[in-house]
């Protein structure tokens, strides 16, 4: 097997985000949770609320709809920060149980906290945050690989994001749109942004509702962008991810909740411990059927093809020197012997020996 037909494992992201409703006990509960579904990595979302929202910033439809009790954005998020200290507690939580910490990062301050202080060498960017080209040079320029979530997004936007992306890796001096454009077209940025970013399809609703998931669009970005592609699913239950699992998803990213009762904007869209795990194995299952793309026989087909097979038999019994005919020939399921597609070469010659019904033949 060469390395291009290698089993490739799927990275199960656990979105534990603002699950956590601003309570670490219950953020490391998540990890947990996490660890115990089988997840890969387990993320969460760091920001200052005054930082990335404004006092008159409106709720999101889906705010409204899932976290009424909250008045405004700013009321919302500022009940869902967690402080550096709890950051600090929730990595060494994981490194104790053996996950992955990962986070996204919404302001300058939390790039700052995560890729300085942290020492995080991978961050995700929000779909929200796509088109914020200071943020996004800000991360790049910290030297993390990157996932970029690719909600509520077109195709210009997200090669923008690239362009801003590349640029910051390749450390130009003035940026600017036009330098942004120029560091996504050479072949260095291409080349160091294909090393250090993935992509992934999503859609920026909680819950997002099947008909405006178009899952085939995930082939669309790989195809262009030649990137690490997967999907983040805001759909409710499992079917859409491990969809995009049997399409070829690399990473699958999906949110986890302790209890999708709980107040709060995401727990909705969100899976309960017993729900992720079964995911888990689904998407573990499926990469394991997916197998390579060469078409062979398996070990076990083989033994299965002698018996499966048909082979030539004299259809009824056969004298010595009776000529061969599709009459007195047939195929049978008989053991080894000829092929089916033999028999035309048969016909009009005489057996060099007597057959009797249903014996191989062997002239």
């Amino acid at each position: 097997m060469t390395a291009k037909d290698e089993l490739k494992r799927v990275l199960v992201i656990c979105e534990a985000g603002v699950n956590h409703n601003g309570s670490l006990e219950r953020a490391l509960g998540l990890v947990d949770a996490a660890v115990e579904a089988g997840a890969d990595v387990v993320k969460f979302q760091t920001f200052k609320a005054e930082q990335i929202v404004t006092v008159a910033a409106p709720k999101a439809a889906y705010q409204d709809r899932n976290a009424p009790e909250y008045r405004s954005q700013l009321e919302m998020l500022k009940a869902l920060e967690l402080d550096a200290d709890a950051h600090r507690a929730l990595l060494q939580h994981c490194q104790r149980r053996g996950i992955q910490f990962l986070s996204t990062p919404f302001d300058s301050q939390s790039v700052q906290l995560l890729a300085g202080e942290l020492g995080l060498t991978l961050l995700k960017v929000s779909s929200g945050d796509l088109t914020n080209a200071p943020l996004l040079l800000q991360m790049a320029q910290s030297g993390a690989r990157l996932i970029l979530s690719t909600g509520m997004a077109t195709m210009e936007e997200i090669e923008e994001a690239l362009g801003v992306v590349a640029f910051g890796y390749l450390g130009g001096p003035s940026p600017s749109r036009t330098a942004f454009r120029a560091a996504w077209a050479s072949g260095a940025g291409k080349a160091i942004v294909r090393e250090r970013v993935s992509i992934l399809h999503c859609t920026s609703d909680y819950p997002a509702q099947l008909g405006d998931v178009n899952l085939r669009a995930m082939d669309t970005l790989r195809d262009q962008f030649g990137l690490r592609t997967g999907y983040s699913d805001h759909t409710q239950g499992i079917v859409i991810s491990l969809a995009a699992a049997a399409r070829g998803a690399e990473i699958i990213e999906k949110h986890l909740t302790l209890d999708r009762n709980l107040p709060g904007p995401d727990h909705r869209a969100s899976l309960e411990p017993g729900e992720f795990a079964e995911m888990v194995a689904g998407i573990r299952a499926i990469e394991t059927a997916l197998g390579t793309a060469e078409k062979r026989p398996t070990a076990a087909e083989l033994s299965t093809r002698k018996v499966a097979r048909k082979t030539i038999v004299a259809a009824k019994a056969i004298e010595r020197g009776e000529v061969f005919t599709v009459e007195n020939l047939t195929t049978k399921r008989a053991g080894a012997g000829k092929l089916p597609a033999e028999l035309w070469d048969l016909v009009g010659h005489p057996a060099q020996r007597a057959y009797a019904a249903d014996e191989l033949i062997d002239a």
